[in-house]
Parts: structure tokens; C-alpha cells; sequence
């Protein structure tokens, strides 16, 4: 096995963070079995995102896209748009999808990682749902936006609406 390399500075820092739990998603997800993936699983929620697992992940990724192009509109970087369906019709593409978003989200930062904590910090960000979030925590809600809804998945296999399958995790 491959030590762990980790980043410098403290958007590095985030990015491991944000690579940890996008992991932990991912081998959540590579667990459940196809038909568990497509499932409506929550028939009486109101968000569309969150009726499956299929939508919830289509959600974490466009999501994950979004932020990236938040910190690439504040710095005049080019962005990529954001779909809003990416056709994840199984565990398979979506964790493919999950690693593009990953490494759109690394070229994002790629020239940022040693940026001084003054320069983070006065580089604020408007969202569209009107939240103000400096560069740091718009990495943070990133990273916790993943771990939500991994919980949430985790919740509902719990509750018995999927079966977990039996297979090898991830590496």
C-alpha cells in the first residue's frame, strides 16, 4: 500500500479532508446493490434529490461541481457547467463521477494550496440559496454537504429500506 501524501497548506488540508469523505461515500455506495441503488427509497420526501440513492448521488456530485465553479468564478478561472442530471445509472458511474468531480475540484486548487489564511479568508463567496461563505468554508460545507448525505444513505439501509450487500469495500 501507498503511503498517504498529504497536501500542503491549508487548502491542501481541506482537499484530503474533502478526498476522506468523498471515500468513505463512495465505498458506502459501492455496497449497495444495483437495484437498491435505483430504489425509491424515500417516497414521501419533497426533494427530488432525495427519493434515491441514484438521486441523492447525482446531487453530491452536482453539488460538488457547483462549489468548484464557486472558487473558480472568484478567482477568473474557467469553469466547466454543471449538468444537472449525470445519468448515474449505477454504482459503477457514479463513483466515476464522483472522482471527475474530485479531480475538477483538485485543478480548482491546484495553484491555491499554500494560499496565506488572510488571503482565504477575504475571498468571500455568495451562494445561490444567498449564504455568504468565505473560500475555507465553502470547502468545509463541501465537505460536510458529502457526509451528510452518506449519513443519510446510512440511515436508510439502517431503517431497512436497502439491503446492504455483501461485497469487498473499495480501496
Amino acid at each position: 500500500m501507498t503511503p498517504k501524501v498529504y497536501r500542503s497548506g491549508p487548502v491542501g488540508a481541506l482537499m484530503d479532508e474533502y478526498e476522506r469523505a468523498a471515500r468513505e461515500y463512495k465505498q458506502l455506495i459501492s455496497s449497495i446493490s444495483q437495484e437498491d441503488f435505483i430504489k425509491i427509497i424515500d417516497p414521501d420526501t419533497k426533494d427530488p434529490d432525495c427519493v434515491s440513492v441514484q438521486t441523492i448521488t447525482n446531487h453530491v456530485v452536482r453539488a460538488g461541481f457547483g462549489y468548484a465553479n464557486y472558487i473558480r468564478r472568484q478567482f477568473n478561472d474557467p469553469q466547466t457547467e454543471r449538468k444537472e442530471d449525470y445519468e448515474l445509472t449505477d454504482t459503477g458511474k457514479a463513483i466515476r463521477e464522483i472522482d471527475n468531480m474530485l479531480n475538477y475540484t483538485i485543478e480548482t486548487l491546484n495553484n491555491k494550496w499554500d494560499m496565506p489564511f488572510e488571503e482565504i479568508t477575504k475571498n468571500v463567496i455568495e451562494t445561490r440559496w444567498e449564504q455568504k461563505y468565505d473560500f475555507d468554508q465553502l470547502l468545509e460545507h463541501a465537505i460536510v454537504h458529502i457526509l451528510r448525505h452518506r449519513r443519510q444513505i446510512e440511515r436508510l439501509m439502517k431503517q431497512g429500506s436497502m439491503k446492504k450487500m455483501r461485497r469487498e469495500a473499495m480501496p
